[in-house]
C-alpha cells in the first residue's frame, strides 16, 4: 500500500488511457506524457499499459509499507528517499521509505512507477484519472491511501528519455475549418503556452487569428491535438482529457501533442503544415 504524504497540486492515477468511447462523449484521457509513463513502467518490469502517478509542477512524497521498485520519469526534478537525494533509474525501496519527488526545474510532469502496478478499479477498461468528466480514480489529495497491484512483464528496453525544451515545433494538419480563417497566419509567428493551461487544453498566446469567415459553427467532434480558436483568436490546443465535441472552429489537428506535457508557461510555440 502506499499513503500520500504530500500530494502537490495535481496528482493523479493515471495509465495509456480509455480510447474508443468518443462516439459515447468520453474522451481518451491517459497520461499526458505516454513515453515518460512508459518508460517508468519498463524500468520496474510492468506491462506497458500498468498505471502509475503523474505529478503536476510540485511533484508529491509518498509513503510505502513494503518493500518495492521504484522509477521516476519526465520533469526535470530532484528526487529523495528519506530526506537524502538520489539519482535516476531504478530505486529500492524498503518498508516505510518516503519518496519524495520535488518540483520540476525542467517541464512540468512527473512519472511515478511501481513494481505491481497501481491496483485501483478500472472505468471503461482504464485506471486513468479524466479530470473533465470526472471518470475514473479521484485527484490525490494527503491520506488518500493506494494499493499495489501484482502486474509483470517480459523485460523490455525502456524508451529513450526526452529533455524537455524551452520552444517547441509542432507539426499540423490543416483542417477541417482552416478555411474560417486568413491563410498562413498560424505559421507565421510563435506563441506562448499560457499559465490557464491544464490537462483539457493547452491555450496559447500571441497574434489572434484573423477570421475570413463569420457566423457560429453547431458542435461538432473533435479530436485529440485538435486546435480550436475561440472568438478571441487565440489557439486553444486540445490534450488528453478534452471534450468530445465543440463549437468554435478547428483550424487543424497537431499531430503529436506529447511535448505539451512539458511545456512550462511561456515556453514557445511554433507550428509546421504537415502535408
Amino acid at each position: 500500500m502506499i499513503t500520500v504524504v504530500r500530494a502537490g497540486p495535481l496528482t493523479t492515477i493515471q495509465d495509456q488511457g480509455r480510447p474508443g468511447y468518443a462516439h459515447l462523449g468520453v474522451p481518451r484521457s491517459g497520461a499526458l506524457d505516454g513515453r515518460a509513463l512508459r518508460r517508468a513502467n519498463a524500468l520496474v518490469g510492468n506491462p506497458v499499459g500498468a498505471a502509475g502517478l503523474e505529478t503536476t509542477l510540485m511533484g508529491c512524497a509518498l509513503r510505502f509499507d513494503a518493500p518495492v521498485l521504484v522509477a521516476v520519469t519526465g520533469a526535470t526534478a530532484v528526487v529523495k528517499v528519506d530526506k537524502i537525494p538520489v539519482g535516476p533509474g531504478v530505486l529500492e525501496l524498503g518498508a516505510g521509505s518516503l519518496l519524495d519527488v520535488g518540483r520540476a526545474t525542467r517541464g512540468v510532469r512527473s512519472y511515478v512507477a511501481v513494481a505491481g502496478g497501481l491496483d485501483v478499479e478500472p472505468v471503461l477498461g482504464s485506471r486513468s484519472t479524466d479530470t473533465l468528466s470526472g471518470l475514473g480514480p479521484a485527484r490525490l489529495v494527503e491520506g488518500t491511501t493506494v494499493p499495489v497491484g501484482h502486474e509483470r512483464a517480459e523485460a523490455a528496453d525502456p524508451e529513450t528519455a526526452a529533455d524537455p525544451v524551452d520552444e517547441l515545433e509542432l507539426g499540423v494538419w490543416l483542417g477541417p475549418r482552416d478555411d474560417w480563417f486568413a491563410g498562413g497566419e498560424l505559421f507565421e509567428k510563435p506563441y506562448s503556452v499560457s499559465p490557464m493551461s491544464n490537462r483539457i487544453g493547452c491555450r496559447l498566446t500571441g497574434t489572434a487569428l484573423t477570421r475570413a469567415r463569420t457566423g457560429e459553427l453547431p458542435p461538432e467532434g473533435v479530436v485529440l491535438g485538435a486546435i480550436q480558436v475561440p472568438a478571441d483568436g487565440q489557439p486553444l490546443i486540445f490534450l488528453a482529457d478534452h471534450p468530445t465535441t465543440g463549437g468554435y472552429p478547428v483550424i487543424g489537428v497537431v499531430d503529436d501533442v506529447t511535448p505539451l506535457a512539458q511545456a512550462r508557461p511561456g515556453s514557445a510555440v511554433r507550428f509546421r503544415a504537415l502535408h
